[in-house]
């Protein structure tokens, strides 16, 4: 997603059969981008502070993405009532959704009109398994999330009593990183929904049958900047990137938290899971790295050390680094990552935001991921007299055809 204050564009790209990236084509999302307000000391780049700003749903074969506006605008609807009439005209503060094309995945056609996401600077959203429900997170001076029914055909309708706030101090655009949302998940049960803050805690509401959520939302306290949320597999657990420390494990059942350092990290904010490796990858922006972590069944973790092979290939790195960060992504600048699977095998694609560009990695099993392909965004979309910047680059998601 360019993410541009100009206009929004949502950039495709197919998938070979070996992984590799192609680009397709760049669609408006009839919004706008933004950069919320942070100290210099941590770089431009992450725009919206948050990871799922650009979600696809398999079953419904959709694309969803969130468009922000740089300016406080007066909403179209009062955020505390739930009203039928929830376009905004303008696309910004609103959501898109756009239908995947069965014989060109890569070809994308918007879905009815963008929809108010129901407050300012929407960061993130989630979309349920069966491809009929979107959550948006949003992190402005209106802060909070909001629910929406999905209708392939139509597009967005909003689900009465799920506009909830986050009570959160903020402007628009936000301020942070700090005190603002990171993510917002569905539990895999989906009986709850999942915002991660970073202020030390996730916010978590009950959904109820028929889709609204409860009236106040309880908290789980943990970490210090708790970003990128997962679930470990088969645990009522979640695993969160965390800038402030590494990583944070919330145990669910019984509300205890225990954050990791990652020794040498500055801003590790976005995490994926693989089923190939059966391992997290946590990535940091601040020193261009790749961090790979096992979690046991009990909920202890550790940091995977490369495989001697790779570790070869990166005999330079090794030199002068001492910590078991094991994927240097060079200058790339590595944000918000994705997993697609091919024939059993794992490839993460990266947002390399400082190259303004793309790093695909195969994962190879445990401890032996390695880079093969790096794609430039930049050029083709100065070729094609589209506005793009590092600094505002943000999104990412994968579709793989059935």
């Amino acid at each position: 997603m360019t993410n541009e204050p100009t206009g929004n564009y949502l950039v495709s790209a197919t998938i070979g059969s070996d992984g590799t990236l192609a680009l397709y084509e760049a669609v408006s999302t009839e919004g706008a981008g933004a950069h919320g307000f942070r100290p210099a000391s941590i770089g431009d780049l992450d725009a919206l502070f948050s990871q799922g700003s650009v979600g696809v749903s398999a079953t419904g074969r959709f694309v969803a993405n969130v468009n922000v506006s740089l300016f406080t605008e007066t909403p179209l609807f009062n955020p505390t009532i739930y009203s039928p009439f929830c376009i905004d005209q303008a696309g910004t503060n609103s959501v898109t959704v756009f239908g995947i094309d069965p014989l060109n995945p890569a070809q994308l056609n918007m879905i009815g009109k963008p929809v108010s996401s129901g407050g300012e600077f929407p960061t993130s959203l989630a979309i349920n398994q069966a491809g009929n429900r979107i959550c948006v997170v949003n992190g402005g001076k209106i802060n909070g999330v909001s629910c929406y029914k999905v209708d392939t055909g139509e597009g967005l309708t909003p689900i009465r009593n799920t506009i909830r706030s986050l009570n959160l101090n903020q402007t628009t655009p936000a301020t942070g990183p700090s005190n603002t949302p990171s993510q917002i998940i569905f539990s895999p049960d989906e009986k709850r929904l999942i915002v991660s803050v970073k202020a030390g805690y996730l916010a978590i509401w009950e959904v109820n049958t028929d889709g609204s959520l409860s009236t106040d939302f309880q908290t789980v306290a943990g970490g210090i900047l708790p970003f990128s949320l997962l679930y470990v597999p088969e645990k009522n657990a979640i695993i969160a990137s965390d800038p402030g420390v590494g990583y944070d494990i919330f145990n669910l059942d019984t509300n205890e938290t225990v954050s990791l350092p990652i020794p040498g990290q500055t801003l590790t904010c976005w995490s994926v899971y693989s089923k190939e490796s059966g391992n997290f990858y946590m990535v940091d922006v601040g020193v261009s790295t790749i961090t790979e972590v096992h979690v046991t069944g009990s909920l202890n973790s550790s940091i995977i050390k490369a495989s001697l092979c790779s570790m070869l290939f990166r005999i330079y790195l090794m030199l002068f680094l001492f910590f078991p960060q094991q994927y240097n992504i060079g200058t790339d600048g590595p944000i918000d990552t994705a997993v697609a699977t091919i024939d059993n095998k794992d490839f993460m694609y990266s947002l390399a935001a400082n190259a303004t560009g793309l790093t695909v990695l195969s994962v190879n099993g445990p401890g032996q991921a390695e880079i093969f392909q790096r794609v430039d965004i930049g050029g083709p979309a100065k070729a094609a007299n589209l506005s793009i910047h590092s600094s505002n680059l943000q999104g990412m998601a994968t579709f793989i055809g059935k």
